[in-house]
């Protein structure tokens, strides 16, 4: 790494008469992979990237690291033993945060589970102070409009029937960044004029299908109307609906009972829908997210990490909302039953067994976990290595673990 001489102080080395500085090693672009690479930061932006026998100026010593974007989780729970569905706080909230940031996720949406109105209220106004100081980068709610029958671990006590005022309020209290919310479309109210859905859509949110019981015809038709409304608004989001981890939560595919898993990959191949994937190796055969990215391709699929409170931390008891979790060799199950309750695993834990056991090449893998992330959240400044973007970067060894991670020029780890 060199470091330019000037009168600041660096950003991202924190060195006095410093302002700039230069980073070299194999770099994962958008669609490709430069092996000796340079990255040019000035403050919190990068200015240049390019081959290192390129570049025109003092070359840092080559190293054998690997730079990343910095990824983007768009479905997080929790993590370092904090819940945000349990966060009362903002300094609670931020704890979760930083476990995240630390292993490479610099931009975190904070998803919320099932419960009462009154609950989730509180937590979109806390969490929405926290992407207001631009630490996430927006909020989630997974349900309360969802099936009883594949609620998963989300609490069958709160789950009720969609409610297009009680989702405008709930839109309301995160002025502005709601990103998304799981619904079922088997639910009366769930799609169509007057729905959830359409509240979603016309509140600059997304409608997120998943935790459903769903024949393929609801589900198709739930698809086409979020489509057909897309492209009725404007929104700075997508647009596109997006799965809430596909296959989990969900009913089966089965070839004469269809449901709706099918029509997810359908529609996400035709450019609809983007399919969530929790490829922790757990919630999910990495196979089979290798299956799905070669079925729809990367455009189509994001990789999530559906994370609580444990992540980052060791087995033991934990809650999920109003839900009691006990985690056992780093999987998390409800207390009373045996339902998976969210992953233990970071998103660059799920890069790596893309890549590794899926057999997933590291460019698309990557791509999956950054560029993907950013589009859903309508956010072009974040997710790849390039100039003009923000100087959100990871630096991992060969076997994909942190070395350093920087977000906004700043190292965090």
């Amino acid at each position: 790494m060199v470091v330019r001489d000037t009168a600041v102080k660096c950003q991202v080395c924190h060195n006095e008469g410093m302002t700039d500085c230069v980073l070299r090693g194999r770099l994962v672009l958008e669609d490709s992979v430069v092996d000796d690479g340079i990255i040019e930061i000035d403050g919190s932006t990068i200015t240049r990237v390019c081959p290192a026998s390129d570049y025109d100026a003092d070359l840092p010593a080559a190293t054998d690291s690997t730079f990343l974007p910095g990824l983007v989780d768009v479905h997080c729970h929790g993590g370092g033993g904090e819940s945000f569905p349990n966060a009362q706080s903002e300094e609670a909230a931020l704890v979760a945060v930083m476990e995240h940031r630390r292993h490479g996720t610099t931009s975190l949406v904070a998803s919320c589970v099932t419960a009462s109105a009154e609950v989730l209220r509180a937590r979109a106004k806390t969490l929405a102070q926290l992407a207001s100081d631009g630490e996430l980068a927006g909020i989630h709610f997974e349900g309360p409009f969802v099936s009883h029958a594949r609620c998963g671990a989300q609490d069958p006590t709160y789950i009720i029937d969609p409610d297009a005022e009680l989702t405008r309020t709930l839109l309301e209290e995160c002025r502005g960044y709601a990103l998304s919310m799981t619904l079922a479309p088997e639910k009366p109210g769930a799609y169509g004029p007057g729905s959830v859905a359409e509240a979603l859509i016309d509140g600059g949110a997304l409608p997120s299908w998943g935790h459903t019981d769903s024949n393929s015809a609801m589900a198709r038709e739930a698809l086409e109307y979020s489509r057909e409304r897309f492209s009725q608004v404007s929104t700075t989001r997508g647009p596109r609906a997006t799965i809430t981890h596909l296959f989990n939560g969900m009913r089966p595919l089965h070839h004469r009972d269809t449901g709706p898993i099918a029509e997810f990959l359908s529609d996400a191949a035709r450019g609809g829908a983007v399919a969530e994937l929790i490829c922790d190796g757990i919630h999910v055969d990495p196979s089979l997210v290798r299956d799905v990215y070669e079925l729809v391709g990367r455009d189509h699929v994001v990789f999530v990490t559906d994370a609580m409170a444990a992540a980052g931390m060791p087995d033991g008891e934990y809650t999920l909302g109003p839900q009691d979790v006990v985690v056992r060799d780093g999987i998390a199950r409800l207390a009373q039953g045996d339902a998976i309750a969210g992953g233990t695993a970071h998103l660059l834990d799920c890069v790596r067994v893309a890549v590794t056991r899926g057999g997933i090449p590291l460019v698309d893998a990557v791509y999956m976990a950054t560029v993907q992330g950013a589009t859903i959240l309508g956010d072009d400044t974040i997710g790849r290595l390039a100039a003009g973007k923000k100087a959100d970067v990871l630096e991992v060894d060969d076997g994909l673990n942190v070395r350093r991670v920087w977000r906004r020029g700043t190292v965090v780890a």
